[in-house]
């Protein structure tokens, strides 16, 4: 088989960094394999994708160890623009990938550097916006189209260039749960029409073995710790260890006791022999039931028939619900459903085209966006639209200062927040050498240090891995038991939902058009296809098993909860 990349003994260490941020790096991918490269945040994996790109060593400085080559060119001894011709990227921010006015120039960005001939180029454009399903979009402008199609647009950018590795840089992270499905049969789609070498940086492990993978790289502390094919690795137990989610229906079966044999296919949920497992499933489910209530105690918040318009565009229609104190509610849907849109309402940074808002009974436009900020802590989906400090202590300590507490007080949420956030070891790093998962624990940290009465979290685990997930979302739960405090959370992730909420709100098209509790949410197939949402892999156990999805939903739920308690 042909090699395409080949580490050697390799190393690296950033220039702003004393230590190494990878290590003793020795890994092959042949020509035409699919490889998921999987790792916590902070683990040395887009690192590593960097380093095959070209990123480094000709964007981020620092020194080298060992051999590093890409379709046996040492990277070292050529250049970004060589390495390109072997390597096309897509990048975890697609916004910062754009540089054309409209889908189509963006497309056209490289063949243009090339100064390919405007009647071939046009045809080139043409057929790689057909092949990702972008073709009617050539005239939209790239800022206004949703996260799946930004990541199509540029994957279709690289398409052209005929490049013999394509990398993708999580490309997971900001879409909803029905577009992430079609991102992975869009990758699987290329990875089979153009016979490319794929790499996937990921650290969704159930959402990328979607579609068929060749081999994982496991990847903690910038090292390669299992070199592995996706069954193998199910079946051990260095996920957890290693910062990263089990799939549901794994956790489900590892919960009923089932013990994997060396012979079980178990990574497509849809192979997988449950009569095998049939019997430890009912067995477990039969342990224990219980019914979740929903909390209708103190109203905190009050919408009444809400309509919002961008313009002559209706974002949200006739939107009526409460909020009780201290609940925790997910708000899911599909892009551009509306949910956004509500937590900026709540905040106060627009405001209702129709109806009304109340907070504990007085209409919310008497206050002031400052005075509401004190109430409403709003995290949004972007870290790089939040962070306006260099260093990670001042972005903390700002909000703090800004809102008159004193130097004492200000240290100690400042600790306080970093520990709980698992960023203490971080305190006094830069914000430019942070990862994105890394600046949205930033992000999370500057609001929750301000300790609201309400807090908004918009895709608070895009980007995150299960450690520092489990860290920030105690740490949430913590504030939400204690103290009393109301959560949202503006989420595509199905997994937070299920085992960090109670209560769901679920937005299509600008209308809600659920508001029950989860596992009554995730269990209805009409919702869930409406919303865009995923049928979750314990719908699909369920029913393998027998076993009304509804009720198994809510003994899993109760089960994880039991996990977390006793852990």
């Amino acid at each position: 088989m042909t090699k395409v990349i080949e580490f050697k003994d390799f190393s690296f260490r950033y220039k702003k960094q004393n230590e190494f941020t990878l290590h003793d790096i020795n890994l092959t991918i042949n020509e035409g394999e699919k490889v998921l490269i999987l790792g916590p945040s902070g683990s040395g994996k887009t690192t590593l994708g960097s380093c095959i790109n070209g990123l480094i060593p000709f964007s981020y400085n620092g020194e080298i160890k060992g051999s590093c080559k890409v379709c046996g060119i040492e990277t070292q001894e050529a250049s970004i623009f060589k390495i390109s011709e072997h390597v096309g990227t897509v990048q975890q921010d697609t916004d910062a990938q754009f540089v054309g006015l409209s889908v189509g120039e963006d497309i056209a960005f490289s063949l243009e550097n090339d100064m390919v001939p405007r009647n071939e180029m046009l045809e080139k454009v043409k057929e790689s916006a057909t092949i990702v399903g972008m073709e009617n979009f050539l005239q939209s402008v790239p800022y206004n189209i949703s996260g799946g199609q930004k990541q199509k647009v540029a994957l279709a950018g690289i398409l052209h260039n005929d490049v013999d590795i394509l990398l993708f840089d999580e490309p997971l992270a900001a879409l909803d749960p029905a577009m992430g499905m079609a991102a992975v049969d869009l990758i699987d789609k290329v990875y089979k029409e153009k016979k490319k070498t794929v790499l996937i940086i990921e650290h969704r492990l159930e959402d990328v073995l979607y579609r068929h993978v060749d081999r994982v790289i496991l990847m903690s502390e910038g090292r390669i710790v299992l070199d592995t094919t996706p069954n193998e690795l199910l079946k051990s137990d260095l996920l957890k260890k290693n910062g990263i989610r089990e799939p549901l229906y794994i956790s489900a079966l590892k919960n009923a006791g089932v013990k994997f044999d060396k012979d079980d296919n178990i990574d497509n949920i849809d192979e997988l022999n449950i009569d095998k497992y049939k019997k430890n499933i009912i067995a477990d489910f039969k342990k224990k039931k219980k019914t979740v209530n929903l909390s209708k105690e103190e109203k905190i918040i009050e919408i009444k028939d809400v309509t919002f318009k961008y313009g002559d565009f209706t974002a949200l229609k006739n939107i009526s619900f409460d909020i009780c104190k201290g609940e925790k509610i997910s708000v899911v849907g599909k892009n551009g459903a509306g949910k956004s849109t509500l937590a900026k309402l709540l905040c106060g940074i627009i405001r209702p085209s129709e109806g009304e808002i109340l907070y504990n009974g007085e209409n919310y436009l008497k206050f002031s966006i400052k005075e509401l900020g004190r109430i409403v802590g709003y995290v949004m989906q972007n870290p790089n639209q939040m962070l306006v400090k260099d260093m990670i202590k001042d972005e903390i300590e700002l909000a703090l200062k800004l809102n008159g507490f004193d130097e004492k007080v200000t240290e100690e949420r400042f600790v306080e927040t970093m520990k709980m956030t698992g960023l203490y070891s971080m305190r006094n790093w830069p914000v430019a050498v942070l990862s994105y998962g890394q600046k949205k624990r930033v992000t999370i940290a500057a609001i929750l240090a301000l300790q609201p009465s309400v807090i908004i979290l918009d895709e608070p685990t895009a980007g995150q891995d299960y450690n520092h997930y489990t860290e920030i979302m105690k740490f949430i739960t913590d504030l939400n038991e204690n103290f009393n405090i109301t959560i949202l959370f503006v989420t595509h992730d199905m997994h937070l939902a299920i085992e960090y909420t109670d209560r769901a709100i679920v937005f299509a098209d600008g209308e809600m058009i659920g508001d029950d509790v989860v596992y009554k949410i995730l269990s209805n197939e009409e919702i869930i296809e409406r919303a865009n949402l995923k049928k979750t892999s314990l719908v699909t156990i369920a029913k393998k098993a027998g076993i009304e999805p509804e009720e198994f939903i809510e003994h899993f739920i109760e089960r994880e909860k039991e996990e977390r308690n006793n852990g």
